[in-house]
């Protein structure tokens, strides 16, 4: 049996790979601070992208991208912002806030989730 944590580096690994093979380029990888985490940090274009990861085994909780709650939103926006202060950006980019949800066959993109 798989643990929670390995199951959430897998899935995050498998979005990642997804992702870089639609021109995106990661940045940071399950970036902490005290404010929260977010799973991916990457650019795709001219899009400073944060990216929640969301798996379900099953529908029985819901799809995975309702989990992504508006607390879950409040604190990867909070936890963007202490991003954007530590890490300067050209200015030019656009910031964007993407979901990537995903079951045992298939994966969805939500650029701009919200």
């Amino acid at each position: 049996m798989t643990n929670k944590r390995t199951l959430g580096t897998v899935t995050e690994r498998r979005a990642e790979q997804y992702l870089e093979s639609i021109g995106y380029e990661i940045l940071e990888r399950n970036y902490r601070v005290k404010t929260g985490e977010i799973d991916l940090i990457g650019r795709d274009d001219k899009s400073l992208c944060f990216i929640e990861v969301k798996y379900r085994k099953d529908l029985r909780f819901g799809l995975p991208e309702e989990a992504v709650t508006p607390l879950k939103m409040r604190t990867i926006r909070r936890t963007a912002e202490w991003y954007l202060l530590t890490h300067p950006h050209p200015a030019e980019f656009e910031l964007r806030f993407d979901v990537v949800a995903m079951d045992d066959t298939e994966l969805r993109l939500y650029k701009n989730a919200f």
